[in-house]
């Protein structure tokens, strides 16, 4: 059995790669059950959240029949390690043989999601966001933002990002990671108006009260939220919901567990019917993603473990030797 570092994680994969493995994997689809929520409370009042994200599939990184393999990530979700410097998303993901259950990788879940989640955004911006989007803004600057600044970068021509977060120092730090890379990146102060410059919206935070504000989107702006993960957490408001066409990773996931999408259904303000695709009908093309130059389109994931899965697969693949 392997055992995959982050370092190792970053040497298998490429961003473009990435993105087209996992629409290939949305395409042919994989049997992954909703994922399991436990919350851990502990004595001194503080809480996690433990998930375990299984799923299946008898075909490989190269789309071909081959037994398969078998997956699953365990993730825990501590908010609290932030005050002490920590991720507040920790994790592993087991890679077993499909066929003989034997395992064949134990690879750093953390980074994996990293990756996966960011090049999941991006394949979804590859169809709803306009060809021409140049300016992006992200909200937040934990691990995940620069790696949802790249993988946005390798799908549309973005020419300056622009980083927000409630704490300008933090904002700063990611910025000047990313010019470090070569990319047009400062800090921002201004949220509202930098919303409203944006052609895409990234935003990765664990916010109850809405960041994004649906009256200060403009006409063509793609809203892309990946960061609530339970269905009181909510970046968009009612606005933002009104004004776009709403598209999803997984209709399972999204409509249970996401509350950009399970409070306006309860509302009213959003209708079931109202929730035009998800990955796999867009990246099947069952559904059209962008209709129209001005149209607003919003897209919010959960999180699918297909998407562990595809990338973990590609990881094995290109270290097994």
């Amino acid at each position: 059995m392997l055992t995959i570092s982050a370092a190792e994680v970053d040497r298998a994969l490429t961003f473009p790669g990435l993105v087209e493995t996992l629409r290939a994997a949305f395409r042919k689809g994989a049997v992954q059950p909703v994922r399991h929520h436990h919350p851990v409370e502990r004595p001194d009042g503080a809480a996690s959240t433990l998930l375990l994200m299984p799923a299946w599939t008898d075909f490989n990184a190269a789309g071909t029949s081959s037994g398969g393999h078998i997956g699953v990530k365990i993730v825990t979700v501590s908010p609290d390690n932030n005050t002490i410097g920590k991720p507040a998303v920790m994790g592993l993901y087991l890679l077993l043989n499909g066929a003989t259950g034997e395992p064949e990788a134990l690879i750093d879940g953390q980074r994996l999601t990293q990756w996966r989640t960011a090049c999941a955004s991006a394949l979804a911006a590859s169809y709803l966001a306009r060809k021409d989007a140049s300016r992006l803004l992200v909200i937040g600057a934990g691990a995940l933002s620069p790696f949802l600044a790249k993988a946005h970068s390798a799908v549309r021509p973005i020419t300056a990002i622009r980083i927000w977060n409630r704490t300008p120092a933090n904002a700063e730090k990611v910025a000047a990671e990313l010019r470090a890379e070569g990319f047009a990146a400062q800090a921002a102060g201004d949220l509202d108006a930098e919303l409203s410059e944006a052609d895409i919206i990234s935003s990765a935070t664990i916010a109850t009260d809405p960041l994004i504000k649906g009256a200060r989107l403009k006409p063509g702006a793609h809203v892309d939220m990946v960061g609530g993960f339970t269905p009181t957490m909510r970046e968009s408001d009612d606005d933002a919901i009104r004004r776009a066409r709403v598209y999803v990773d997984t209709r399972a996931g999204a409509t249970k567990e996401a509350g950009d999408i399970v409070i306006p259904l309860a509302s009213g303000v959003l209708r079931p019917e109202a929730i035009i695709a998800d990955l796999h009908e867009l990246a099947r093309g069952e559904k059209k993603g962008r209709a129209s130059q001005d149209k607003i389109t919003l897209f919010k994931s959960v999180g699918a473990a297909l998407e562990d899965l595809a990338a973990g697969i590609a990881v094995y693949e290109a270290l097994r030797g």
